[in-house]
């Protein structure tokens, strides 16, 4: 059996999944890729400050929705533990990490179009959520992760089935927003 990409004798979980334990992992890992990455910082919003009016991850359906398009990674974990975790970028933030990203101008970025963000998107995302899924591996949890897809637009929201727990996570990134929205379930 294969366990987190190394051959080797299964490992019993050792936590619990927890709230604190999800919390933890995002937070190490969007502050390890945007550290390593774009050369910036992605600091926690403590819940009291975070506002969810209009960004899809708030899963409040009266929301007006927001104002500009989102550009919304995700990538998914299957294993002992199975989620999705959903990052959602501002169209123009997403632009500017795809001009740390590549070192590129955001009209040398305008000029290759909307694949150049889409991609850059999905490796970030690609990234926070493999960061992510070595904690839970590092806790028991063996999982591997699916191909990332994204997402574009305004007014929309991701629900999840009944049997999966929601956690919303608002990061401050130089006065630009990024929510990581994961869902996920325990293997039982």
């Amino acid at each position: 059996m294969r366990v987190c990409g190394w051959a080797s004798t299964p490992m019993p979980a050792t936590q619990e999944i927890t709230e604190s334990l999800i919390r933890d992992n995002i937070v190490r890992a969007v502050d390890d890729v945007f550290r390593t990455m774009l050369d910036s910082e992605a600091v926690l919003k403590p819940a009291e400050e975070v506002s969810h009016a209009g960004w899809p991850a708030a899963g409040d359906e009266a929301s007006p929705g927001p104002a500009e398009t989102h550009v919304v990674g995700t990538v998914g974990f299957l294993g002992d533990a199975n989620g999705l975790l959903y990052l959602y970028l501002e169209e123009s933030f997403a632009r500017l990490c795809t001009c740390a990203m590549l070192g590129m101008s955001e009209r040398e970025i305008a000029g290759i179009g909307e694949a150049a963000v889409n991609d850059a998107v999905g490796e970030l995302t690609n990234m926070i959520v493999g960061s992510f899924k070595n904690g839970l591996c590092s806790a028991g949890y063996s999982c591997k992760l699916t191909i990332p897809s994204i997402l574009r637009g305004r007014n929309f929201c991701i629900e999840p089935i009944s049997s999966a727990e929601r956690n919303v996570y608002s990061f401050d990134c130089a006065g630009r927003r990024l929510v990581a929205d994961i869902f996920m379930k325990a293997d039982n």
